[in-house]
């Protein structure tokens, strides 16, 4: 089979090698690199809600159920135009779960970067998310991610209880001790326990509310 630009020629693109062209890759698994950024978001609307919004000064995140966000992986043109009129993008965040085989967690993780890459190649402002299971994943988990890179991680749904806390705790001290990022914007809630070294150390953390967060406030109100 001929080959032309990295691709088989006649081929359907079923691993959609067109993210990552031009990439460079690091890591073991040759995870696709995000270019460095130092941008934050005023604020956050998930995509699900950005795919009706007008609220284009937003940055959107994929902190939802990954059934909602599949498809700007299965289907990455489709979804670009509409990504492209919002002020920046959070990479998406495919789950890592300490129970999944670790093969699902590296092609999890590779996806997300995958897209980040092309996302930056259609000039869109990207920031890395940066997400950990158990001690396995730190193995490849900072893969892509520039040092000194401002990057996102979520704390919903992910430190409710004492073993959860303990796990997130740990990924996230590796994290930064990997990435040394100057900025981290937190998804979900950001307790001084966790994160209170880290703004010792001099780090931002811009902390945004989960939309569960917000409504339950709404409702209280």
């Amino acid at each position: 089979m001929s080959m032309q630009n990295g691709t088989r020629i006649g081929c359907k693109d079923a691993f959609h090698a067109f993210l990552i062209k031009n990439a460079s890759f690091d890591g073991d698994l040759e995870i696709p690199h995000i270019q460095k950024t130092l941008d934050v978001p005023d604020h956050l609307i998930p995509f699900s809600k950005a795919l009706r919004s007008t609220d284009y000064s937003a940055w959107v995140h994929f902190y939802e159920d990954d059934v909602v966000f599949e498809r700007v992986w299965t289907q990455p043109n489709r979804y670009l135009p509409v990504l492209r009129r919002f002020a920046g993008v959070i990479t998406p965040d495919f789950s890592l779960y300490r129970d999944m085989p670790l093969v699902m967690q590296q092609w999890n993780t590779y996806r997300g970067k995958a897209l980040g890459h092309w996302w930056q190649e259609n000039s869109l402002t990207v920031v890395p998310n940066v997400r950990t299971a158990d001690r396995r994943s730190f193995a490849f988990c900072c893969d892509g991610v520039e040092r000194e890179s401002v990057i996102a991680i979520g704390s919903h749904g992910c430190i409710r209880s004492r073993i959860d806390r303990e796990y997130f705790a740990e990924g996230l001290a590796f994290v930064v001790e990997t990435i040394h990022p100057p900025k981290i914007i937190v998804y979900g809630t950001a307790p001084d326990e966790i994160f209170l070294p880290y703004k010792a150390q001099g780090v931002e953390i811009f902390q945004f509310d989960s939309e569960y967060s917000v409504s339950r406030k709404a409702v209280s109100a």
